[in-house]
């Protein structure tokens, strides 16, 4: 397509009014509540009714997981857990190292040990009872004692787990009174106990196996479990949605892999990461140290993921899947620009792209759409937003807008099936709030971003029937792809993500200055 046909076709885009649709369902959300709710319990029993489920993944706004199985809610984790709440209970492990590094969340750019709060307020708020939190691979951090003394001042259980030399590979130390045997017993009331926490690295497995240490030494019955949703361990090893998730841990170095215990064992072909395969044979000789026999033949036979069974539509979830590969393709530039990433994590992305049999042009039509209309306005950054039905609308700098706002106010318009000609927000409104933030907030960028241009838009649906219309809009944005020429700002990406706008970026910034925010 010339580009003078592609520049046609977004005018058009942004003139037309049509009636949105949600994407197409690929995932039985309630199947899979029931599901995994059922299998968990079934594990409770097989242990004599006492389970340590340690918990990957995020409980809370698993948006990997919705976009990769279209049905699947962010939060179908957490809902589940509700169906067993009067028998579980939380407990939040978290590294004395992360907490003496400030580790931050990069999805919520805040620190492992201010998540640990955010967690209990948000687990709480849900009604699930968190019993307590576990300081993990503790070693005399001042930070890690000082963080003990903050929870324990806030009325809360915190214990201590120590550093062990040698783990998870000195079997029989790690067995031992001078192994876990040094740990606190984490004292727990209910069958059912979740260990989860901030990120990956925080130590829940080695949580779980201390308890399994103390429980048998004080003669209880109980067993281990590992919830992770992905790699799906009963979908094809190349399947999209496993190829999606060594995408989204790139980083890491994490490769999906057959599990050669479980086809060794049973002649059953499944799924699992590098991790679980390596270290497992070291994992059955803790819990033959433990308990004298290890309850599992494999790193399968841990896992109580069903997230596989509640497919509905294989096709919907590879597309979406496909698309997520690419979003996270683009990720994984901006990171490096940034600083945050390697080639490496690029160069694999780019291969599995390369497998799946997809390019950038194929699942993205936003990126050409917004480098087009970058082009047409004198190379000034652009923004193009692939509505649910798959229309595509764009928006440019001007002297009052970024061009994610001029986008998003174009996308509303669309939507709420508003002429193009019409002012969402006229020029009255927006120069104050920009003298606002050049005169007394001492702003160098007059330019009104996202969060600001729907302020701006909620004071003008007072008097405004087609702001109004706009403003009622906002909800139907839900599940939109967008494409931006230059990295945008924190804020602008962030009301994206609250909008539930899939956002990429090209690895660019708009100005040549070392310090952006």
């Amino acid at each position: 397509m010339t580009k003078q046909k592609w520049n046609d076709r977004i005018i058009f885009c942004e003139r037309v009014v049509f009636m949105v649709f949600q994407k197409k369902i690929g995932f039985d959300n309630d199947m899979y509540i029931e599901k995994q709710s059922e299998q968990i319990m079934k594990r409770i029993d097989e242990f004599g009714g006492k389970l340590y489920l340690e918990f990957g993944g995020k409980l809370f706004d698993d948006f990997h997981a919705s976009r990769v199985l279209p049905g699947f809610k962010p939060d179908s984790k957490l809902q589940m857990l509700l169906n067993l709440k009067d028998h579980a209970e939380i407990v939040i492990v978290i590294s004395a190292g992360d907490i003496e590094s400030n580790k931050i969340r990069g999805d919520y750019g805040i620190t492992y040990d201010s998540d640990v709060l955010r967690l209990m307020d948000a687990f709480a708020s849900a009604g699930l009872f968190v019993g307590s939190v576990v300081i993990n691979q503790f070693s005399g951090q001042p930070a890690a004692i000082k963080f003990k003394e903050k929870l324990e001042t806030l009325g809360i259980k915190a214990f201590v787990h120590y550093t062990i030399d040698g783990y998870p590979y000195n079997v029989k130390k790690i067995v031992s009174e001078d192994g876990f045997g040094k740990n606190d017993y984490i004292e727990t009331t209910r069958p059912l106990v979740v260990i989860t926490a901030p990120g990956p690295g925080s130590g829940k497995m080695s949580a779980c196996l201390s308890q399994l240490y103390h429980e048998n030494a004080r003669g209880n019955k109980a067993g281990y479990a590992k919830f992770e949703t992905f790699p799906i361990w009963n979908l094809p090893l190349k399947h999209p949605v496993n190829l999606a998730y060594e995408a989204a841990t790139a980083d890491l170095n994490d490769v999906n892999m057959i599990d050669p215990y479980h086809l060794e064992a049973y002649g059953k072909t499944t799924v699992n990461y590098n991790r679980d395969v390596e270290v497992f044979p070291v994992l059955n000789a803790i819990f033959e140290k433990i308990e004298g026999v290890s309850p599992y033949k494999s790193p399968t036979d841990m896992g109580v993921n069903m997230v596989g069974y509640c497919i509905s539509d294989d096709l919907v979830c590879r597309k979406a899947s496909y698309e997520e590969i690419v979003r996270r393709y683009f990720a994984s530039l901006c990171d490096k620009k940034t600083g945050h990433k390697n080639d490496g994590a690029i160069a694999k992305i780019e291969s599995l792209m390369n497998q799946a049999g997809i390019t950038v042009e194929t699942e993205r039509p936003t990126v050409k759409a917004a480098l087009v209309k970058s082009e047409t306005t004198g190379n000034r950054p652009a923004v193009a937003i692939e509505l649910p039905d798959g229309t595509i609308v764009t928006g440019k700098t001007s002297d009052l807008l970024g061009s994610a706002s001029a986008a998003l106010l174009n996308a509303l318009k669309v939507v709420a099936g508003i002429d193009d000609s019409a002012l969402l927000i006229e020029r009255k409104i927006i120069e104050p709030i920009q003298d606002l933030k050049t005169s007394i907030l001492g702003n160098h960028n007059p330019r009104l971003h996202t969060d600001e241009v729907l302020i701006a838009l909620t004071m003008s649906a007072v008097d405004s029937s087609d702001a109004k219309k706009a403003f009622d809009a906002l909800k139907a944005l839900k599940g939109s792809e967008a494409h931006a020429t230059v990295i945008l700002s924190q804020v602008d990406r962030d009301t994206f993500r609250k909008l539930g706008i899939n956002l990429t970026c090209e690895p660019h910034y708009e100005s040549k200055k070392l310090y952006h925010k």
